[in-house]
């Protein structure tokens, strides 16, 4: 069943370039491919109270570290190193690609944060690709990763593509329709936090994810999973366009499989963080990246403008992974 796919993925997209739009340059952070709240970016000002001082400790684990030392790069905290099997230098060190570590942004449970990614659920030939990508440039990430790339080795990443590849998919991220969202603010990690002086906003056309424990999320905890508010409607609106492409697409089941869990190297959606599934949909509609997967998705995703694409993200990262 899965060859018969293959075939009908090419004519699919065939009949959608006929009608697509010529992919649009990147254009700044601000407009309607790329939204402010799917790109975090760390706010100027930091509000009182946001600091935290002291070693930090968390349930079960026996370990204890600053937030200095949290918040290294190059060697991110194993609170919990019974939980996890032997770790690759490149995962746990920065000093294997001078100076970040997978484990850093991605955890040790290969969960990642809304800034970065989740990897677990993902084979390790698509991860492979997509650090190639990263080091040709035909994949762009500013912030990190085409860096990150650039200084790893090829025999690193397959260490790190495999091992990620092992760990087990799992519940990380609730999505919750919601009018009314929490005041929020970007750290200096790029994570989006509740404002430590509460308040609460309206939504608007907007994604606000945040941790569901904010000290233990900052302390980067495998075990701590995230809050996803979506406007109301937006689940059933975002089925509709994953499960019969709403007149603008082709079914998202079509490639990415039933439950959008993903098959051999053509990615899950299902349970990732939803500002990370927008993010990468308005990267291909902006024509960010060159990748031969990306060149698909951009006609894919011609047609759609940004509520569509909101939607989609809120319903696959409903789904169970």
């Amino acid at each position: 069943m899965r060859h018969y796919f293959w075939f009908l993925i090419p004519a699919f997209l065939s009949v959608i370039a006929i009608a697509a739009e010529p992919p649009q340059a990147a254009p700044a952070q601000n407009g309607e491919n790329h939204p402010t709240w799917a790109y975090p970016v760390t706010d100027p000002t930091q509000p009182e109270g946001a600091d935290v001082a002291g070693p930090r400790k968390l349930p079960d684990s026996t370990k204890s570290y600053t937030q200095k030392e949290i918040d290294d790069l190059g060697n991110p905290p194993d609170w919990y190193p019974t939980e996890h099997g032997d770790v690759p230098k490149i995962v746990s060190s920065g000093a294997a690609n001078k100076g970040f570590a997978c484990a850093s942004c991605h955890l040790y449970s290969g969960h990642g944060h809304p800034e970065s990614a989740d990897l677990t659920g993902l084979s390790a030939g698509y991860l492979e690709q997509q650090m190639a990508d990263f080091k040709s440039g035909d994949r762009v990430d500013p912030a990190r990763m085409n860096t990150i790339a650039m200084a790893t080795s090829d025999d690193d990443a397959k260490a790190a593509a495999e091992w990620f590849a092992s760990l087990k998919a799992g519940v990380w991220v609730k999505v919750t329709e919601a009018a009314m969202v929490p005041k929020t603010f970007v750290n200096g990690g790029r994570m989006r936090l509740p404002l430590p002086a509460g308040g609460m906003e309206p939504i608007g056309n907007r994604i606000i994810e945040v941790p569901q424990d904010t000290a233990k999320a900052t302390a980067r905890d495998p075990r701590t999973g995230f809050i996803a508010y979506v406007p109301p409607g937006s689940l059933a609106k975002g089925e509709a366009i994953a499960t019969t492409g709403g007149g603008k697409t082709i079914s998202c089941n079509v490639c990415h499989g039933d439950g959008l869990k993903g098959f051999g190297d053509i990615p899950k959606l299902a349970g990732l963080h939803p500002t990370y599934i927008a993010r990468q949909l308005f990267n291909f509609k902006a024509g960010t990246n060159k990748s031969a997967q990306a060149l698909q998705m951009q006609m894919v995703v011609a047609n759609m403008n940004a509520d569509d694409i909101l939607n989609i993200a809120a319903y696959a990262a409903s789904l169970a992974p």
